[in-house]
């Protein structure tokens, strides 16, 4: 759908709103069969002019820090659901005025803060390490024996008197079968205290969206285990709400052969407006491009804008030559891509479009030079 695309100016991130909601019909179809909450991870999405339609089919979202507490009562029109790895004491007062379901990742911080949020009537969890996860990156898991996310199970012989919940975060982009091996885990080290809570935050990464992932298995699992524990269970995934549902356009500007493979250098950056490209990494799909060499093709590789050495990624091939002001469109670039945007090197900033169901593309953010000063004061 490149033409789609034709109208808009290089660079942009561009939200198809058509496919989100396809997205969201699929979730609200798990949320009511498995009788289960889905709600939307703001850190790996937080695109709030598209929350409108969001809170149509989720039911609210879950923020890391108070900036996102503030932007889910705003834009989502509810409480947030809250964890953080720990709560800075001038913040925690509105952090739990505005938060339905507070979880923390140590007792210490649960003692110190817990009168405050029960004077709020907020519900509170200890986030635990479920013990087992298959996340390859070593960057991603947060279940490594020396993890500082979640308590082990070796600290927590009870369930503090004011704990209504456990929280736990396992995955990142999985199917449901990862998710039946972190349960069985779970289980294990804390199926005994579950008796005394009543709900149960089960994290994201869960990758439901996904053309392969097997939905009817979710549904399966989430409500076995919800009838064996007598539990409410929340998932809160961010990739899976806009996977596939979006672009970032590029343009090329120069090609330089000072190597042995040629260099399409673009108006974009991979070190500030993809940084997952080089920090996980991943290679994302370009829209008619090979990743891998086939007889008869050209070979690029694509460099950033920025002055960073690094600013690249290894060849793609094309079935014809690249030349200046050709377009590149890199797919899937909605989740943990403008959350995690900089403005390094002061390189333009890609705008923001809505490609809304009726045809009509919205401009929600351009991005100007006083964007950049006014970071530094």
């Amino acid at each position: 759908m490149l033409h789609d695309f034709d109208s808009i100016p290089s660079p942009a991130f561009i939200l198809e709103e058509e496919k989100l909601i396809k997205n969201l019909e699929l979730l609200s179809y798990v949320m009511q069969k498995a009788d289960c909450s889905i709600i939307l991870a703001l850190k790996g999405y937080a695109l709030w002019k598209s929350f409108p339609r969001i809170r149509t089919y989720l039911q609210g979202a879950t923020a890391s820090s108070l900036n996102e507490v503030r932007l889910c009562n705003e834009y989502m029109g509810s409480k947030a659901h809250t964890y953080a790895p720990a709560y800075a004491p001038h913040q925690i007062k509105e952090i739990a005025e505005q938060s339905s379901h507070i979880s923390f990742n140590s007792l210490i911080q649960y003692e110190l803060y817990k009168n405050i949020c029960n004077s709020h009537n907020v519900q509170m969890a200890l986030r635990v390490n479920p013990g087992y996860s298959d996340i390859a990156t070593e960057m991603y898991n947060p279940c490594s024996p020396d993890s500082r996310l979640g308590i082990p199970a070796k600290e927590l012989h009870k369930i503090p008197d004011g704990i209504t919940g456990l929280h736990f975060h396992a995955l990142c982009e999985s199917n449901s079968y990862s998710l039946e091996k972190v349960l069985q885990s779970f289980e294990k080290n804390f199926g005994h205290l579950l008796s005394q809570i009543s709900w149960i935050n089960m994290g994201g990464g869960h990758l439901i969206t996904h053309k392969d992932y097997n939905v009817e298995h979710l549904i399966s699992l989430l409500k076995s285990f919800k009838l064996k524990h007598n539990v409410d269970i929340i998932l809160e995934p961010g990739g899976a709400v806009v996977w596939q549902t979006g672009v970032l356009k590029a343009q090329v500007l120069d090609i330089v052969s000072y190597g042995s493979t040629a260099t399409a250098i673009l108006d974009v950056s991979f070190a500030a407006h993809m940084p997952d490209t080089l920090e996980m990494p991943y290679r994302p799909t370009v829209t008619g491009a090979e990743q891998e060499y086939k007889e008869g093709l050209f070979a690029y590789r694509l460099g950033g804008q920025t002055c960073l050495a690094g600013d690249f990624l290894d060849p793609y091939y094309f079935s014809s030559k690249l030349h200046p002001g050709d377009t590149i469109i890199f797919e899937d670039m909605m989740h943990y891509t403008m959350v995690k945007t900089t403005m390094f090197n002061g390189v333009h900033h890609p705008s923001i479009y809505i490609l809304h169901t009726n045809g009509t593309k919205e401009c929600v953010r351009d991005f100007t030079y006083l964007d950049y000063k006014n970071r530094m004061g």
